[in-house]
Formats: C-alpha cells, structure tokens, sequence
C-alpha cells in the first residue's frame, strides 16, 4: 500500500491547520479511506504519549483521534519543546535527543529531514492517504533554506497544498495574495486551492471577494468554513480564546497562573468546559483572584517558571490561601514547586543548579537525562476512585511526602497529599480527563455535587461536528480527488 499525500499549510500561526486536518481525517474516515495525519516538524508544549512509547504534539493525538487510531510518533517526528526564548528540547522520532538553539538546530535540519522522510515513508506503506500540517506560515523568509515544515517537504513528497486563512483575524485577502506571492514558481504551482476559516455572517456579502481572489491569483476557493462557536479541539500550543465561566454561588472557583513556560495546559480542558467550574487562566502581572482551588501546572523550565512565580507575587498568595483554607494542587513541574528543591545537575532545562521550591511538601526533585514517558491508569486514594493519563517528565521526585501518595498507578505510588488534605501533587497529566476521578477531586476542593460530564463524549461529539461543518462547505469532492486515491476506494 503507498498512501497519496495532501498538505495544509496556513498563512500564520493559529490559522486552523490542525483543525482543518483533524476534520478532513474524519471527513475520510467516514469515507472508508484508511487515512492518517502527519505533521513534520512541530513547536509546542502540548505534548502526548505516543502508544510505542514516544512523545509528539498533542495536536497530532487529536487528529489520531479523529482517524481512530491510537497515536504513534511517526505522526510527528519532529518536537521541539522551547524552554527558552531562543532555544528548545529537540524530540526526534518520539525520544529527545538534547537541547539545541536555534543556530544549532538549522545546522541539526538535514539529520531531521531524514528522520521526517523516514516517518513520512513508514506511514505511507500503511495507510492510503495521510493528512499532513505544516508549520506557522510557509511564508517566513528567513526560515526557507533547509526547511522541512512546510514547502521543503511538500516539494520533497511532490504533494499538493491547500492553504487556510483565519478571516476573524482580518485581513484574509492580503494574508492568502502575500503568502501566495513569496512562494516559488514551483511552489505556487503547487498550492491547488485555498480554505476561509472562522467566518461569521452572510457567506454573500463574501462572494465577491472570493470570486475577485480566484480571478487574482487563479488559485479555486474550496469552502468557507464558518466560526463554529464553543467548538472545542485540544489546542496544539495557545492558551484557550473563549472562556465561559460557571456562574452563581454554587460554582468552584479555579485559578491556574499562566507560567511563561506552561506545558501540557489541556489538562485543564475538562475544567474549562465544566457546567459548575468557574476555570480561569490568570495571565501575567495579573492580581490572583480569590479560588477554592489553585493548581500549579507543568511547566517546560519548572526552575524559571519558579521564579517567575515568586517575582510575580504568587507565593504569598498561595500560603494565604492555604491560611484561609483553599486547596493547592500540583501537577508535573507544579507539582516539583510544591517541594523543598529541584536540582538540574545536567542544565537540562537552563543552566545546571538548584532552586528551593515552595517547602510545602517534604521532599526534593532532581532532573535526570532519561525522561520518563508512560501511559497509565490506577486510582486516586481520594474516594479510590479510577484514573488514567500519562506521565512526561525528567523528574525523579524523593523524600517523606511521598509516604502520602496521591495516586497509585499499576503498582506503584506517585505524587503526595498533604497531612491536612490542603495540597496535593502528582505526575499523572489528564487526570480530569476520568470522571470519577474529576468527581473526586472536585468534592476535594469543595463542590458538594459535582456532575463531570464525560470528557471523551465531548471531545467526540466536537471531531463530529468539526466533521459536518467540513462536509457542509468545503468541496470534498474536488479534496478527495487532489489524493489521486483508487476508483475502487470506497465512497
């Protein structure tokens, strides 16, 4: 079997690549085509457990989803992880392979073109068509030479590209015309139509602007997807831009600081969505408001984020709200916070040495080379109550604490509860992803009766409705063709 490949790319970051490809797979799927998705180099914190024991983008996990396969990490041999403003954990194949800046990693590309060509092939011989995103924009000048992202390999698996625009941003016109413009001639040669993302209002007051875009660039519109309101898909990096908060008296209130370094943030997917969870981010110079429960998430450079924490007058707060009763959770690098310190011998994660953490759990972190990537289920020694999730981090966490676990996960303990009950840590990520776990822990901070709607029905019933919307105004019939699959796949 050799799949035939489609790619998009969009015209800026955030533009709806990876919705655009999680709703094709499914639109594919329901096709019968044995579809996979596929994105060769990806920048994000938001990262899974692959089911062979890799790590890559979460986004990509979604798209699986969407397939109905279980994530593998030649669905994106390329993550890098930035725990700096100018320097990232470099993951290749599922497995990180060390810390490079940006310099060095241009001259690391041609060893990562070889490792995405590689996955790209295994793939094809098992799939019939693959999905691919790309990368921010294909249009960064200064990221061309040796790029793998995006039009390097379009051009090095001879594939064809749709390019998406965001149309809430504004501009959509100017984004598709330029972004076509600095392609080249080969390039634009290939590009075989474009996608509207996010409209709003009457598709005719569009019309001439669209028949004017065909004309100008002679490239075919192939739908105009509409803003579809309260969607929700995993987000590959960016914190949520809806929020909407429980509200009355009866709803608990949770606070989670927006590090600058956070990582795996859709843990908190199932809280944001929550009927009775007043959830809100509080983003940077931000007064923390009052909560029941505050979590301290994971964090991609858990010692700077540490300080950033206290420069931004976070510690105070918590002993405050640990005073008056509040409950303190945290998880992954929140969770390291909570102890007496975190050792980095081998500068993984900045430069080598040693920070004190917040002392509110007796017990110490030190980072090692070997990251520790398992998926897991046990449950929580709240209520007993089953959990599952995954587990991504350098830590190897000891001391008293950890006489209290938190959770026991398939024969082992992992995390700490507090004497009190007030503060709880562990390195389960997705734990209110199970609804009694979430159940549980939520009567923890004080809901009285809590209802956790089932997480995976939700995150279903929206690949669906991505799905209809695709289906609805896009022209399927011309995406399909673009694949050249065979006339007896079925339809």
């Amino acid at each position: 079997m050799t799949a035939t490949t489609l790619m998009i790319q969009g015209t800026t970051s955030d533009a709806g690549k990876s919705t655009l490809v999680a709703g094709l797979c499914r639109c594919l799927l329901r096709r019968g085509i044995l579809v996979a998705p596929f994105k060769p180099q990806n920048m994000a914190l938001n990262s899974a457990v692959t089911a062979d024991g890799g790590e890559i983008g979460r986004a990509q996990a979604v798209q699986a989803q969407a397939c109905r396969l279980a994530p593998h990490s030649d669905m994106n041999p390329v993550l890098l992880k930035p725990n700096s403003d100018v320097g990232a954990q470099v993951i290749i194949q599922g497995h990180a392979i060390g810390n490079l800046d940006a310099l060095d990693y241009h001259h690391y590309k041609p060893i990562a073109r070889r490792a995405v060509l590689e996955s790209h092939a295994r793939l094809a011989g098992q799939y019939q068509a693959i999905v691919v995103e790309g990368a921010g924009s294909p249009a960064e000048i200064n990221l061309r030479e040796g790029d793998i992202a995006n039009m390097g390999f379009a051009e090095e698996v001879d594939c064809p590209v749709l390019i998406v625009a965001d149309i809430d941003r504004g501009g959509v016109f100017a984004h598709l015309v330029g972004t076509l413009a600095l392609l080249s001639p080969s390039e634009q040669a290939r590009v075989a139509g474009f996608v509207i993302n996010r409209f709003r209002g009457d598709l005719a007051l569009l019309q001439s602007g669209l028949d004017w875009l065909e004309c100008e660039t002679g490239k075919p519109v192939l739908g105009v997807l509409p803003y579809l309101h309260g969607l929700h898909l995993e987000a590959e990096d960016a914190l949520a831009r809806e929020h909407a908060p429980a509200t009355g008296e009866s709803a608990l209130r949770v606070i989670v600081p927006a590090l600058p370094r956070i990582s795996n943030h859709t843990d908190f997917d199932p809280l944001r969505l929550h009927p009775q969870v007043d959830f809100r981010f509080i983003a940077p110079d931000a007064a923390p408001p009052p909560a029941d429960l505050v979590i301290l998430p994971g964090s991609k450079s858990v010692r700077a984020d540490l300080t950033w924490l206290r420069q931004q007058g976070w510690e105070p707060h918590l002993l405050r709200h640990l005073r008056y009763g509040g409950k303190l959770l945290g998880i992954c690098g929140g969770y390291q916070m909570l102890g007496r310190t975190i050792h980095d011998p081998h500068g993984l994660e900045g430069a080598a040495g040693t920070t004190a953490g917040l002392g509110l759990l007796e017990f110490s972190t030190t980072l090692e080379p070997h990251k520790q990537l398992r998926n897991v289920c046990g449950h929580l020694f709240l209520e007993n109550a089953p959990v599952s999730g995954y587990e991504i981090h350098a830590g190897v966490s000891s001391g008293a604490a950890l006489d209290h676990p938190a959770v026991m996960l398939e024969g082992r303990h992992d995390g700490a509860i507090s004497a009190d009950g007030q503060i709880l840590g562990t390195y389960l990520h997705g734990l209110f992803e199970s609804t009694p776990a979430c159940d549980a822990l939520l009567r923890w901070a004080g809901l009285e009766k809590p209802a956790t709607p089932d997480y995976q029905a939700l995150r279903e019933r929206d690949i669906e409705r991505l799905a209809d919307a695709v289906e609805a105004h896009l022209d399927m019939a011309r995406i399909v063709a673009l694949l050249d699959l065979n006339n007896d796949t079925p339809t």
